[in-house]
């Protein structure tokens, strides 16, 4: 079978790892891919958001499944796009339609359906420019922290969280009177602020059935002890010790499965993952958001715990058999660390060198920000590499990522030094 994988960041490099190691893989090709994606597959210059042109590529090279990365093309409609096609309807597209797609795409759409089918979250409302001294009303209803919420994408960039009215205020006159985030805040969910740990569940479903895939834990701030600016995930950790059997029964029955049947009920068919963002609020979880494909890095923890063949999992996916597939999980702990350009997630440079990745051990270097020069490979994003490992605790994965984030190299590079301790300090 010939697979296309959309996207280009180091999720895509976990995905096409993963999917090369599969006895009914013939051809992978990744669009656009980066350097660490052309040592599984062929690279393709190909927009994910550019549909005609997919379409051109995937009937031209025999391409039988679409695994679907990041979100954009999701929420635009891919999957739409292939189901009005006569010569494309039968491929199978590993993400959901645009309607599903909209659990991610809208704060709003997806508050609404938690509260419609019992998803235990966070109380919130939403507001326009027009609504803006309602929205004062509300902020002052609530205690500090504040969450507010730009209704649309917004590149991983559209949640605040001030610490005082004042500043509530201003964010949200920002937001929805001065368009901070463009279009994507011409809407503003403003939520209580929930209390506890973070954590994500994973949820790969046909539509049908589904199956739970490993939990993970990631870092997003920039400093050592969660401090400095938001970035896309500097490391995670999978699974999450306090995430016991006790805690994700609670996940499966008061979170999970509401949601596969609000689905059904609501009439939208959904194929692919489903990312839980969810708060562990004295051992009972609060959903924060749904997203619709995998997280990144949390996919560089999640796929190398999962011992099943992906391509046939997908396979299953794609004929709605997924609740008859025997799905294994390796019982090991996956750590990865990210090394950053300086200067990320503000200002940074490009096409710097990096050295060092033939000495890599223990580890997979999943490449994100990467592509090649000739025979270097160099810098071409904010975060540059994950440095996955496998260990019996986290101690012992840690130690690995960290030591294979230690021999590679390049100009300002930067990774957080404590991913995993709080975690540690738990146990």
């Amino acid at each position: 079978m010939n697979v296309l994988i959309l996207g280009s960041g180091g999720r895509e490099h976990a995905f096409a790892w993963k999917l090369s190691q599969s006895k009914k893989l013939s051809k992978l090709f990744i669009a656009p891919g980066n350097a660490g994606t052309a040592l599984c597959g062929t690279n393709v210059q190909l927009s994910v958001t550019d549909f005609p042109a997919i379409r051109n590529f995937v009937l031209s090279h025999d391409i039988k499944m679409v695994v679907v990365g990041p979100e954009d093309p999701l929420v635009m409609g891919l999957h739409d796009f292939f189901l009005a096609d006569e010569l494309l309807k039968k491929i199978s597209i590993i993400g959901p339609q645009k309607m599903a797609a909209q659990l991610e795409g809208s704060k709003d759409f997806s508050k609404q359906f938690m509260i419609r089918h019992g998803v235990p979250t966070a109380a919130y409302a939403t507001f326009t420019k027009d609504k803006l001294e309602e929205g004062y009303q509300f902020l002052e209803k609530l205690s500090p922290p504040y969450v507010l919420k730009a209704d649309g994408l917004a590149a991983g960039k559209g949640v605040v969280i001030p610490l005082t009215l004042v500043e509530a205020k201003a964010e949200l006159k920002a937001m929805l009177a001065d368009a901070k985030f463009g279009i994507a805040s011409s809407k503003v969910v403003i939520e209580e602020f929930l209390k506890g740990i973070e954590l994500s569940v994973f949820v790969l479903t046909d539509g049908v059935s589904y199956k739970l895939l490993p939990s993970a834990k990631d870092y997003k701030r920039i400093g050592d002890n969660d401090t400095g600016l938001n970035t896309g995930g500097m490391g995670a950790v999978s699974p999450v010790p306090f995430a016991n059997q006790v805690f994700l029964k609670k996940v499966e029955e008061q979170v999970v499965i509401p949601t596969i049947e609000g689905l059904k009920k609501d009439g939208i068919p959904y194929v692919g993952f489903i990312f839980i963002g969810l708060m562990n609020d004295n051992g009972n979880p609060k959903v924060i958001e749904y997203n619709v494909r995998m997280g990144d890095p949390e996919t560089e923890v999640v796929i190398p715990r999962i011992k099943s063949d992906l391509l046939e999992t997908f396979i299953a996916v794609g004929e709605k058999k997924l609740g008859d597939f025997t799905f294994e999980i390796d019982s090991r702990t996956a750590t990865t660390v990210m090394m950053v350009a300086g200067g990320y997630p503000g200002d940074y440079e490009k096409g710097k060198n990096i050295l060092g990745l033939d000495n890599v051990k223990d580890a997979i270097a999943f490449h994100a920000g990467t592509k090649e020069d000739g025979s270097a490979i160099v810098t071409n994003g904010g975060r540059i590499i994950a440095f996955t490992a496998m260990g019996d605790s986290i101690k012992d994965a840690i130690q690995k990522s960290y030591t294979a984030a230690n021999v590679v190299k390049f100009d300002d590079c930067y990774f957080r030094k404590d991913i995993g301790q709080d975690l540690i300090n738990l146990m």
